[in-house]
């Protein structure tokens, strides 16, 4: 039988120091003494047993070399290892065994038992593997693809416009990290001059106020002239036209058309230009709305057509600026193409960043939003409205050339002639 070590006072007081600074664990490991026994020294020395004293305590350093201490690795610390890391592991631990695998990988033998425990459950149908599931690098490159395609698609919209785009179909990404990945691709932020305001306005439902405006532009050295009508409640664009002037032939033809598509709305707000307004007597788009009973709202200053403007330099920013027209009736095309795609999958910053016009306009709001809550996204199906909501008018009374017509069913029938 070995008989226990002895060890002189001075040894008793050194150790006794290093357990009240370090602990008894890790004192037991540099000194070779069993962690009971030093803090049971420890105990004793605190209740100032004899024998047992505390050293006394050491001379500080001088303050003009201090003693900087090493940096000490966080405790309990645990890894992450990916599905991948797993798998391998567990493929080492299967030809070398539990124990050898674990020390040559630096993992835990209880980690690689629990892993090995939980692989035979799910190949019994009893829970997941740790070893399945895609690399967080798949992840990553598949998230990157995703932000690139469509600012590649659509290279007009931002880092936050992306990201709401991504968020409507159910991806979430941080817009810092859009920024990222858009500005390693070669993106630069546009230096935007803003005026702060604080005079907004909205309309209170859809078809309230329209608003009116012109965008010019030249398509190889061919003046257009674009009308843009848009719905002050949900930015829904109403109706549009392209001349080569602005003309109200095409201002009233534009706007009967959206009338006749979304029905007419109870005010328009326009500037002064030519087609929209006259300076002596009425003008004919004047006279159209004063036959329809619709109120017309000059804007005096364009802070007040403020919406139609920010979408004119939009539009601007998204089409114009981007897509090279060969003709005329190309521009047309793409114009109708990309008012499509605004209004039912371009998502609005003024709409809380997740909606698109349409959701507002033809009142989806709640569904959609309740989609996009739960993971499931917008839908591939919401620029098409269900049947059940989509509105027929059955019975109408217009007025064509002071003379009155009733329609039914989609069908003139004979007008009304006064006797």
């Amino acid at each position: 039988m070995t008989s226990p070590r002895t060890y002189t006072l001075a040894e008793k007081q050194a150790a006794i120091a290093r357990t009240l600074a370090v602990g008894a664990a890790a004192t037991s490991k540099e000194l070779g003494i069993s962690s009971g026994t030093l803090s049971c020294w420890a105990h004793k020395a605190r209740r100032g047993d004899p024998g047992y004293a505390l050293p006394a305590p050491e001379p500080a350093p001088a303050p003009a070399v201090p003693t900087p201490e090493p940096a000490s690795k966080p405790a309990n610390v645990a890894r992450v290892y990916t599905p991948s890391e797993k798998a391998r592991a567990l493929e080492l631990a299967g030809k070398v065994g539990i124990t050898a695998a674990g020390k040559e990988l630096g993992i835990s033998r209880y980690s690689l038992y629990d892993w090995r425990r939980k692989v035979q459950r799910a190949a019994a149908g009893q829970g997941d593997s740790p070893t399945s599931g895609p690399d967080p690098a798949d992840i990553e490159a598949r998230r990157d693809k995703e932000i690139l395609d469509l600012w590649r698609k659509h290279p007009g919209l931002g880092p936050s416009q992306i990201r709401n785009q991504l968020r409507r179909q159910g991806v979430k990404v941080a817009v810092n990290t859009v920024r990222r990945v858009m500005e390693d691709a070669g993106y630069r932020p546009p230096k935007v001059k803003r005026d702060a305001h604080d005079e907004r306005y909205e309309a209170v439902r859809p078809n309230h106020l329209w608003h009116l405006d012109f965008v010019h532009r030249h398509i190889n050295r061919t003046n257009t002239f674009t009308l843009i009508l848009i719905d002050d409640h949900s930015r829904f664009v109403v109706g549009h036209g392209v001349d080569d002037a602005e003309r109200a032939d095409m201002v009233v033809e534009t706007f009967n058309d959206a009338v006749q598509r979304h029905g007419k709305p109870e005010a328009v707000m326009n500037d002064k230009g030519s087609a929209f307004w006259s300076w002596r007597g009425i003008s004919r788009f004047t006279a159209l709305l004063t036959e329809l009973g619709v109120d017309q709202v000059v804007a005096e200053h364009k802070e007040w057509n403020g919406k139609v403007e920010v979408f004119n330099a939009n539009l601007a920013k998204e089409l114009l600026d981007v897509q090279r027209f060969y003709d005329v009736g190309e521009m047309k095309r793409r114009l109708a193409a990309h008012l499509h795609w605004y209004n039912h999958r371009r998502t609005h910053h003024a709409l809380g960043g997740l909606l698109v016009p349409a959701d507002r306009y033809y009142g989806r709001v709640e569904e959609v939003m309740a989609r996009i809550e739960a993971g499931a996204g917008a839908g591939i199906h919401t620029d098409l409205l269900d049947l059940r909501d989509r509105a027929l008018e059955l019975f109408k009374v217009v007025s064509r050339d002071g003379k009155p017509e009733i329609w039914l069913l989609g069908q003139p029938l004979l007008p009304l002639t006064a006797k």
